[in-house]
């Protein structure tokens, strides 16, 4: 079956760094776009990042030029470099793909940003 299991939150301090991945399983990791998105206690889910297949990448305005997304198709694995991290950029973060087969999340994990 599918899963994916994200890793590397935490509590770091404004203008910090973390480094967030998420090793999918059950399907064809290398064909599908992967998404990381975020919620925050109170707001909606949103989308922070997208890489496609052959590697193109979106992010939110919010995080573009401080995050970076990226995939290692050989260990089925996609990555969310944060960097001049914020206290607006506290979540949890979770990791998507959407199959045939239906709409697909990790358990998400917490990221705290101190100020």
């Amino acid at each position: 079956q599918v899963q994916l299991v994200e890793s590397g939150g935490g509590l770091v301090q404004a203008g910090g760094s973390l480094r967030l991945s998420c090793a999918a399983s059950g399907f064809t990791f290398r064909s599908y776009v992967m998404s990381w998105y975020r919620q925050a206690p109170g707001n909606k889910r949103e989308l922070v990042a997208t890489i496609a297949s052959g590697g193109t990448t979106n992010y939110a305005d919010s995080v573009n030029g401080r995050f970076t997304i990226s995939r290692d198709n050989a260990k089925n694995t996609v990555y969310l470099q944060m960097n001049s991290l914020k206290p607006e950029d506290t979540a949890v973060y979770y990791c998507n793909v959407k199959l045939f087969t239906g709409n697909y999340w990790g358990q998400g994990t917490q990221v705290t940003v101190s100020s």
